[in-house]
Formats: structure tokens, sequence, C-alpha cells
């Protein structure tokens, strides 16, 4: 496999996020596309390897241990996009406005691979699900 980029470790977590519960709703899916969009982390990133990494993801996913790998690919992450890995997870998560179970495991999984502490993620979980509101 190539060296996976920051951009392709970012877009793991998002596309491991909306997978872990078994169900990739379309409101997740778009979501990941307007993130890629709009961050500024992503500029020069297109479609396509947005659509390479969700693929590549999913196949690592089909492994045994492939959840593994991706937290594995989220420890190499500079230590000034850690947060922002994690606020990625945040804001899939909260996309469809239901936190599922195995969604709230994954994000404690990859708090402690990032070594994020709780007041941090809590923050930034009531950031993401702010933003997922409506009147």
């Amino acid at each position: 496999m190539n060296a996976i980029s920051v951009q392709d470790t970012l877009v793991f977590v998002m596309v491991a996020i909306s997978a872990v519960d078994r169900n990739m709703d379309e409101t997740e899916m778009l979501r990941i596309g307007n993130v890629v969009k709009t961050l500024p982390i992503f500029d020069g990133y297109n479609s396509d390897q947005l659509v390479n990494a969700a693929k590549t993801c999913r196949d690592i996913l089909q492994e045994e241990e492939g959840l593994e790998t991706i937290l594995g690919f989220t420890a190499a992450l500079p230590e000034n996009l850690q947060q922002t890995a994690y606020v990625l997870a945040a804001e899939i998560a909260a996309a469809d406005l239901s936190v599922s179970a195995e969604e709230v495991r994954l994000l404690q999984l990859l708090r402690n691979h990032l070594a994020i502490d709780k007041l941090t993620c809590a923050a930034l979980e009531l950031a993401a699900r702010a933003r997922h509101q409506s009147s």
C-alpha cells in the first residue's frame, strides 16, 4: 500500500465512524463530501481522491484488524491535526442527529489513540452536535 496522506487518513476516520454501526446513511455521506469540499486541510483534494480513499477504507475495514489499522493511521497524524481527526469523527457521527453505541465506542477508541483529554473531546462533540441542530 502506498503511503497514506493526511487527507486520506481524515477521510478514513470519517468513513469508519459512518460505517461502524453498519448504517452508512446518505446524510453522513453527504456530510463527508461537504467537509472535503469546504475545509482548508482538503484544499486540492478532489472527488476522485475522496472516492478512492473511501473505497480503500472500506477494504481495510473488511480485514480482521481493519479498525485497528485505521486507528493506527490516526496515531501518525501530526499533533496539530489530531483534534481535527476527532472533531471530524464527531461531526459525521452527529450528522444524522443520532449517535449509535458503536459510534460512541469508536469515538472513545479514537480519543485513546490520539491521547486527547476527555474535556476537550466533550467540547468537540458538543460543537459538532450544535452544528446539526435545527429549530
